[in-house]
């Protein structure tokens, strides 16, 4: 019996296939159970146009049979077959595919696609096999053939004894070696989990004989083996089910047997489209950030499948970093796959379905803020700081995406609310969106900073978390309405009336504040009189874009570049502190270094800013205690 040789080029390929094509040895089996279906497949279509063929689908499934004593793994198949000539042409030849030349010569109808297109799946078994024994009978024919290789070397074909038609592929398991074990292909419950897998969504059955114990009859206490043939996989994917036709607990069930997460889903969002690009997708927003959320071990993405052939478990591409936490599946036939199937080609299709998939993710948020406020807020508790990372990220190019998904704690209404909200209640004579920013509510509403803001009627949102004012310097303005810290220089408040002029206070105290300034050195910009207190003796506020949280933000990272803020130390000039500096300025100026020194490291406490020297600090106030 002659070996038949490679063409060089295939040979070159073959070798390539084996060692660096697939990234994960287990794909052997989902190629070949893809190929095992597009044959059936093509019985399907010869039906559509021969009469004399009729398509019952009970009769044909794919059998999937481990033989451990042996070393041998075989997949079996009631598909179409291939002739000798077939059997020459597609496995002898490396990478032309019979599925695509079939493809191409037949209109496809009814839903139903050709998975291969490459050729190559199939000489994945030599990742795992030593020797590949193809058997098949084509339909029409009487004879059947036996196509045998060990790799690289080249091939046999020879007749061979079959009775019905289909295709039977043997494998010779590998022994194992030091660093590899090939066992796990022999083992049941490893072939089913990779049948679960990979190819759970095929559409003809998948059928193993499994194993299992029973009691013994006759007997209460003793077990027996027994086999019995179960089907594996599940065939009909829900995505391509009738909406109709589901319930809450069937996606419920879909979320939990999938793995996508431990918590129930808030929303699943169920998505059929049949234009330019067909595709099926089911999308859940989660209920509870997954532990890892936040860590380098987490990975966004869906999985995509194509036609119910699962390509990728975690396509990022098709989630942006803001949605991250978003779970679920794509299944499209149009993606335009590479050579192993495993890697997908960054085209058109696939930038389509994203796009359409973001959009569906911001509707369904919105219509849950809108409709459902009790399940978005436990909704934003888990990931709105996601959101904020996702309009800081990328220089606010996302805000106009997400800002109306925002939510803040209201001064006024003691909950979480909208942008949006807060603007429809703004008063006429109100300039900014105000807010102010601490480690939390409580701390936040002893802010000296606050009383003006407070004393005018108008609402605050509160900032707790770290990422809230980067990401509003992002957004800059909402409905035209400009984004304005209590801390800030200017707050755009005007006094009452029978308050004294700023200016002319500042003017009278200038040598005051100058020599102030200068006891402070560098630590301050400027010493000012303050227009927003009214009980407290003093406060910091900023100039410029940075502010007193995010300095301390930002000193706490662990790339600190030492941005600082311009800070302004305020005094309230109708406090009875104030009386006691004019009094030190006129008579004794250590005094006054004494008291402006104290009230600085007051101020600082007040924002939680460290004090440089503690030591110093309580000499100090014993100082003033003596």
């Amino acid at each position: 019996m002659a070996k038949k040789q490679f063409k060089a080029e295939s040979k070159r390929l073959l070798e390539m296939m084996i060692n660096s094509i697939y990234s994960q040895r287990e794909v052997f089996l989902r190629e070949l159970i893809s190929n095992a279906s597009d044959a059936i497949d093509k019985i399907y279509y010869k039906a559509l146009t021969d009469e004399a063929l009729s398509f019952d689908q009970d009769s044909y499934y794919i059998k999937v049979s481990a033989d451990k004593e042996n070393r041998t793994l075989t997949i079996t198949d009631t598909g179409i077959g291939m002739t000798k000539e077939e059997l020459e042409n597609n496995l002898g030849i490396i990478a032309k595919s019979g599925s695509l030349a079939f493809k191409n010569e037949n209109e496809l109808k009814d839903g139903h696609d050709i998975i291969g297109q490459f050729g190559v799946g199939f000489y994945a078994a030599f990742m795992v096999a030593d020797v590949v024994t193809v058997t098949s009978k084509a339909l029409g024919s009487d004879e059947a053939y036996k196509w045998e290789s060990q790799g690289a070397d080249g091939y046999t074909i020879v007749p061979q004894e079959k009775a019905s038609v289909g295709t039977e592929i043997m494998l010779k398991i590998k022994e194992n070696t030091e660093d590899e074990s090939y066992d796990e292909f022999l083992e049941e419950y490893r072939l089913k989990a990779i049948i679960k897998k990979y190819s759970d969504f095929i559409r003809y059955p998948i059928k193993m004989d499994v194993t299992g114990q029973r009691p013994k009859e006759g007997s209460e206490n003793e077990l027996e083996d027994y086999q019995e043939e179960q089907t594996i996989n599940s065939m009909v994917p829900i995505w391509r089910k009738n909406k109709n036709e589901l319930t809450a607990e069937d996606y419920e069930k879909f979320y939990t047997e999938k793995h996508y997460g431990f918590d129930k889903p808030i929303k699943h969002i169920h998505i059929s489209v049949d234009g330019t690009i067909r595709y099926n997708a089911i999308l859940y927003i989660p209920e509870k950030m997954p532990y890892d959320y936040y860590s380098k071990e987490y990975e966004k993405g869906l999985e995509l499948y194509s036609n119910g052939v699962l390509i990728m478990n975690k396509c990022a591409d098709l989630l942006p970093d803001y949605f991250s936490f978003v779970k679920g599946m794509v299944d499209s036939e149009d993606l335009s796959l590479n050579i192993s199937r495993e890697m997908l080609q960054h085209d058109r299709q696939l930038k389509l379905i994203a796009k359409n998939i973001n959009k569906k993710i911001k509707n369904e948020l919105q219509s849950l803020l809108k409709n459902e406020r009790e399940k978005y807020e436990e909704f934003y508790k888990s990931f709105g700081r996601q959101l904020k990372y996702g309009i800081y990220s990328d220089f606010g190019s996302n805000k106009d995406v997400l800002q109306d998904l925002l939510m803040f704690s209201s001064s006024k209404e003691k909950k979480l609310v909208t942008l949006d909200e807060y603007v429809s209640r703004m008063p006429e004579d109100q300039k900014y969106i105000y807010y102010a920013s601490g480690e939390s509510i409580e701390r936040i509403e002893k802010l000296p900073q606050t009383e003006i803001v407070s004393e005018k009627g108008y609402e605050m949102l509160y900032f707790t978390e770290d990422i809230d004012e980067f990401a509003i310097k992002m957004i800059m303005t909402y409905k035209e309405k400009e984004f304005k810290s209590v801390s800030s220089g200017d707050l755009g408040i005007d006094v009452d009336g029978n308050q004294n002029d700023t200016e002319a206070e500042q003017n009278e105290n200038k040598e005051l504040f100058d020599h102030m300034k200068n006891i402070l050195s560098d630590k301050v910009k400027d010493v000012r009189v303050s227009k927003r207190l009214k009980t407290h003796p003093v406060c910091l506020s900023t100039d410029g874009e940075v502010t007193i949280e995010m300095e301390k933000i930002l000193s706490a990272m662990p790339d600190n570049q030492n941005v600082k803020a311009d800070k302004i130390l305020e005094i309230n000039v109708n406090h009875e502190v104030f009386q006691s500096l004019q009094d030190a300025f006129e008579k004794d100026k250590d005094k006054l270094n004494l008291y402006t020194n104290l009230l600085y490291n007051q101020a600082l406490l007040i924002e939680g800013l460290p004090i440089i020297d503690p030591v110093e600090f309580t000499n100090d106030i014993c100082k003033v205690m003596v």
